[in-house]
């Protein structure tokens, strides 16, 4: 799974921000340099970073107190965002491996969708509001409570829907899924509603603080739902580090249960503070809901857009099984919870320090030759994990395995950085000022849409490729009642969760003649190569040579 949480949170400023975008056109028309003729600027973005007057950037401690309070709530508004999001898109598919198959883990991916679908709805936030609460607080206000309720209500649900789920062929998926992508939904109509308000809520020297409060809330909450919580979750990690002999116990610090309580109390605390001490300055609409989906659907019939629009879809369809399956692999030939929870760990600082010099690259050089390198090392990450499944230790994990897994997942993860950070970079290059926020948005959606929707079909193709076979013992056990379950006397399929646990506890063996895994990974790497060198790399390098005159709706 890496790079997921990356992608999701790679979003921008909301469609609201046309203010500000019709500033920044106009700053941009009047530099002497400036033509529709040209092809996107390979020099830095005049708006990325705060400055003052003399274009000096400012640190933290010289915004004005009002700045850095605003500041501090965008943090933890983001941060509040990231808990279950972290959750969703981490934990709790690898909780779900004791107790489902792939394919059902690949039903569960559905509940991702809403984040990555969140245009669809974005007018209707932006346009739809009550005066007396406020334009951004008439949604946070509420959806932040509903979240909170829900948290709740799953806490006291979650561990028995998830024992339940993969029952009777796994038909309680769909309704734990359900459960999940409420929430999701959520979060990402929450995420509407902080956006738009960012750009109010600071001034308008220091607005490039808010993509920094988004990275930093919503990196610290995702953190902390999917590192710490997979660590402090862990029987094992629990016992061996916070417990003395004397207490260990057969659960980790909290569960799932007792940690989505928690946090959903923390939610409606939030919200009662933000509704008591924090007012929304008044502000008066702009836009029509039509009149967003109008221009929407002025950028979508741009003929560069479609051919941007179908790269984004099928460019990470090569490394799909990679970032879907690898973790979860790894989990089914014995690597445990607490080893994989330190591998995402020391992987996070090697993730935020190698995304700074994947900015530095992509002001360096074009984004799209970074962009291009970056994919390439995405595949070869995707071959390596391969290798790194199939030398598993039969014996167990060993010291020099488990640095043969951080490598590979670090290696991984800078590929993804890198690869996210250019085309992000291109996303602002050839973005329309005028309309930057819908443009913006637009793109990202997009972008999240390419790497969400290929996961279902992945998971599931693994399940569809696996053939393993439940063998009864050679030797019935003597004493029956020690067995778990009844005893496997006619061979059966045990490809699926619920059978390979009958299996098992039948004193039977589950037997993989053919593992999945390994043809599904084998044939996205050869799609990804066959569809990057036919069609992906040639037409990105076409679209990074057009002027910017393509890229506008008044030119099309």
């Amino acid at each position: 799974m890496n790079g997921s949480f990356r992608e999701r949170a790679g979003k921008h400023h909301s469609i609201d921000d046309d203010g500000d975008s019709t500033r920044a056109t106009t700053r941009l028309m009047h530099e002497r340099s400036f033509s529709l003729d040209h092809t996107p600027p390979h020099s830095p973005s005049r708006e990325k970073g705060s400055v003052d007057g003399d274009g000096e950037a400012k640190g933290f401690w010289e915004l004005s107190v009002l700045d850095r309070r605003n500041f501090l709530l965008l943090v933890l508004l983001y941060f509040l965002q990231g808990i279950p999001m972290g959750l969703a898109h981490g934990s709790v598919p690898f909780l779900l491996k004791s107790h489902m198959s792939y394919g059902q883990i690949g039903v569960f991916s559905l509940a991702t969708y809403p984040y990555s679908l969140k245009l669809l709805w974005s007018p209707i936030v932006d346009a739809v509001w009550s005066a007396k609460v406020g334009r951004r607080k008439s949604w946070i206000l509420p959806i932040q409570m509903l979240s909170g309720f829900g948290m709740i209500w799953l806490g006291t649900h979650a561990q028995q829907m998830m024992e339940q789920a993969g029952e009777n062929g796994g038909a309680g998926v769909w309704g734990f899924t359900a459960w999940w992508f409420a929430l999701v939904f959520m979060c990402a109509t929450q995420d509407i509603a902080v956006d738009g308000w960012a750009i109010s809520l600071l001034s308008q020297s220091n607005l490039s603080y808010a993509s920094t409060a988004q990275t930093v809330g919503l990196t610290a909450g995702q953190f902390l739902s999917y590192t710490v919580f997979l660590a402090l979750s862990s029987p094992d990690f629990a016992n061996k580090y916070f417990r003395s002999p004397a207490t260990q116990q057969p659960v980790g610090l909290f569960t799932l249960n007792s940690y989505l309580i928690f946090w959903g109390w923390a939610y409606l605390l939030v919200t009662l503070g933000l509704a008591v001490l924090k007012r929304e300055e008044r502000c008066r609409e702009r836009d029509s809901i039509w009149e967003v989906y109008k221009t929407m659907g002025g950028i979508l019939k741009l003929r560069n857009i479609q051919i941007f629009i179908i790269i984004h879809l099928i460019a990470k369809i090569g490394f799909q099984a990679n970032d879907a399956v690898t973790n979860l692999k790894l989990l089914d030939k014995g690597f445990s919870q607490e080893d994989l929870a330190l591998t995402v760990l020391i992987d996070f600082p090697f993730e935020i320090s190698l995304g700074y010099y994947a900015g530095k690259w992509s002001e360096q050089y074009r984004p799209i030759p970074v962009w291009c390198w970056a994919f390439i090392g995405r595949l070869i990450a995707a071959v390596f994990a391969q290798f790194v499944v199939m030398v598993f230790p039969a014996g167990g994990t060993t010291t020099g395995y488990l640095l043969l897994v951080i490598v590979e997942h670090v290696f991984s993860t800078f590929m993804s950085t890198v690869m996210f950070v250019a085309i992000s970079a291109f996303h602002a290059k050839i973005a329309d000022p005028a309309i930057g926020g819908t443009y913006m948005t637009l793109l990202a959606t997009v972008s999240n849409l390419g790497g969400t929707f290929p996961r279902f079909f992945i998971l599931k193709f693994v399940d569809l490729f696996t053939k393993a076979t439940c063998l009864p013992p050679s030797v019935p056990p003597k004493d029956l009642s020690t067995l778990k379950g009844d005893l496997i006397t006619q061979p059966f399929s045990c490809v699926l969760e619920a059978e390979k646990h009958r299996c098992i506890e039948g004193a039977g063996t589950c037997t993989i003649q053919t593992d999945g895994y390994y043809i599904v990974n084998v044939l996205c790497v050869i799609l990804g190569v066959v569809t990057f060198w036919g069609f992906i790399k040639p037409q990105a390098m076409k679209l990074q040579s057009l002027p910017l005159r393509a890229w506008r709706i008044e030119d099309a």
